[in-house]
Parts: structure tokens; C-alpha cells; sequence
């Protein structure tokens, strides 16, 4: 059996991957989903990946993509993942960009009314009271020195917040599925069949 560590997104907490944890846990692996200190404005992308623990696979979900490069994994999995030294304004969708997110005085993003985050977020029906759990997030940059060598990039081909256009151009094997942004909610099982594969030809 293998084990995994999950890295959420932008805003979220490890409680992002329960329903795809639960799946592979219930497949026998070990799972790691560990919160982020995303609301630390002092933080730095090395505090964030110290929070990860090594895992035979990384898993990382939009922001979450400028952490695993730094996590010791035997595969990293990108999921509609920002890279690098991220361009935000080419990577994001337009809309979503000017999307009612605010800032405070520490300028951490964050939704005035939660309530405006499932629609953005495309979190599946029945699902939306999720928002109410988000978080603030300091601002974040990724880096162009790392070097992952096995990776691979799951394209949501629906995304409405990280282009899928920009997700097409990532330099990793890809595996595109027809998803929006927050696969792990929406279709949990196709992730948990796509990372059960993967780990099997670590």
C-alpha cells in the first residue's frame, strides 16, 4: 500500500480532500491532509511544504501545486494546479479573477460573504455549506528553481478558475477529466481511481 500526501488550495483545509482521503483509505493507504498556514502572512512556501509530510504520492490542488515541488514524493500530482513561478493574470480566468474576493489589512484574499464561494469555487450541489470552513490566504508566489521529475497534471477540462487552456500547457504527462475546479468534491472517485493507478508503478 502506498501513502499520500494531499495539499489543498487556495482558502481550504486538509477537510477539502475527506471525501478522496476516505477513498483511498478505504483502499488500505495511508493518507496525509494536512492544513496549510495560509492565513500566516509570514509564511513562506518552505513553512508550507514543512507541513507536508514525504509521501510515496503528492497531490496538489490549484495553489497547492507551488508546494509538492518542495515535498518528498516519489510522484507529484498536479490538479488544475498553478506552477512555478506563477503569472496569476495568464493563469487565472478572467472572471474569476475580478470575482468578489476581497482584501484585508494584511491583504490576505478572502470572501465577504462565503456564500459567493461555491458558485466560484463550481463546488457540487448539496455541498456549498463546504464554504463557510474557508479560510483567509496571505499572498503566495511559486518558484521557478524546482525540478520535479516524475509529475503528472490532471486537467479540469470545466475549470472556471485556473484556465484549462493554462493547465494544457503544464510540462508533465497529463490526464485531462471533465471536472471544474474542485474535482475532489465533485467527482472524488475518478481521484481516487487515477492516484490508487498512479501509485501502483511508483
Amino acid at each position: 500500500m502506498a501513502t499520500y500526501s494531499l495539499v489543498h488550495g487556495s482558502w481550504h483545509g486538509g477537510w477539502a480532500w475527506d471525501l478522496v482521503r476516505a477513498g483511498l483509505e478505504e483502499r488500505g493507504h495511508t493518507v496525509h491532509a494536512p492544513d496549510l498556514p495560509c492565513e500566516d502572512v509570514h509564511a513562506t512556501l518552505d513553512d508550507y511544504a514543512a507541513a507536508v509530510p514525504p509521501a510515496d504520492v503528492a497531490v496538489g490542488h490549484s495553489m497547492g501545486g507551488l508546494v509538492i515541488p518542495l515535498v518528498d514524493a516519489g510522484v507529484h500530482v498536479f490538479v488544475c494546479a498553478v506552477l512555478g513561478n506563477v503569472d496569476w493574470h495568464d493563469a487565472l480566468d478572467p472572471a474569476f479573477d475580478a470575482g468578489p474576493r476581497v482584501r484585508d489589512e494584511l491583504g490576505r484574499s478572502y470572501y465577504p460573504d462565503p456564500a459567493d464561494a461555491p458558485g466560484e469555487l463550481q463546488y457540487p450541489p448539496g455541498l456549498e455549506h463546504l464554504a463557510a470552513r474557508l479560510r483567509r490566504q496571505a499572498p503566495m508566489n511559486g518558484r521557478d528553481d524546482l525540478v520535479v521529475t516524475r509529475g503528472i497534471y490532471v486537467v479540469c477540462a470545466r475549470d472556471r478558475c485556473v484556465r484549462p487552456e493554462y493547465q494544457r500547457r503544464a510540462p508533465y504527462r497529463q490526464v485531462e477529466i471533465d471536472a471544474g475546479h474542485s474535482p475532489m468534491l465533485e467527482c472524488p472517485g475518478v481521484l481516487v481511481e487515477l492516484l490508487d493507478r498512479e501509485a501502483r508503478v511508483v
